[in-house]
C-alpha cells in the first residue's frame, strides 16, 4: 500500500521543522548577577478566594516590556500548576498555565477552580526566552476555596 502526502501537508511539515530549528537558535540572555524573582502575595500555604490578586517582585534586575532592548531587564511569566519549567532555549509558552506579562506588569487578578494549586514566576528576556541561568521564584502552593 502506498502512502501519499499532499504538497500542502509536506510544505507544512517542512515549515514547522524550519520554525523549530530557528527557535532553537534564539540566543539566551545572560542573567544579571544576583537577579531574583518572587511572589509577594499570596504566600505559600494561603487560602484564597476563587478570584485573587497575585503580586510579583524582583531584585537586582529591572522590568521592561517584551522587545525592549535595555540591558539587565526582563518581564514576568506566571506558571500555574506547572510541574516542569519551560525549555530554556525556546520562548516560554503562552497558554492558561504560562501567563505572559509582556508589558512589565507587576500584579494580576487570577481566577482558579477550587482546590490546591501551585504558582511560580519565571522571568523572560526581551524575546520571552528564559535567562541563562533561569530566574525563577520558589514554587508556592495555595488553596482556592
Amino acid at each position: 500500500m502506498k502512502t501519499f502526502i499532499s504538497r500542502a501537508a509536506l510544505a507544512g511539515l517542512m515549515l514547522g521543522a524550519s520554525m523549530l530549528a530557528s527557535a532553537a537558535d534564539i540566543p539566551r540572555t545572560k542573567a544579571p548577577e544576583g537577579a531574583s524573582v518572587f511572589i509577594v502575595t499570596p504566600v505559600n500555604g494561603d487560602t484564597v478566594a476563587k478570584t485573587f490578586k497575585v503580586k510579583f517582585g524582583v531584585s537586582d534586575i529591572s522590568l521592561a516590556p517584551a522587545g525592549d532592548q535595555t540591558p539587565h531587564t526582563g518581564h514576568h511569566h506566571l506558571l500555574v500548576d506547572v510541574d516542569k519549567l519551560p525549555a530554556e532555549n525556546m520562548p516560554i509558552p503562552a497558554d492558561a498555565q504560562h501567563i505572559h506579562f509582556g508589558k512589565a506588569q507587576t500584579e494580576t487578578e487570577l481566577t482558579l477552580a477550587p482546590g490546591k494549586h501551585t504558582l511560580q514566576l519565571e522571568l523572560g528576556d526581551k524575546n520571552h526566552v528564559p535567562f541563562d541561568p533561569p530566574i525563577v521564584s520558589e514554587k508556592i502552593t495555595i488553596t482556592v476555596k
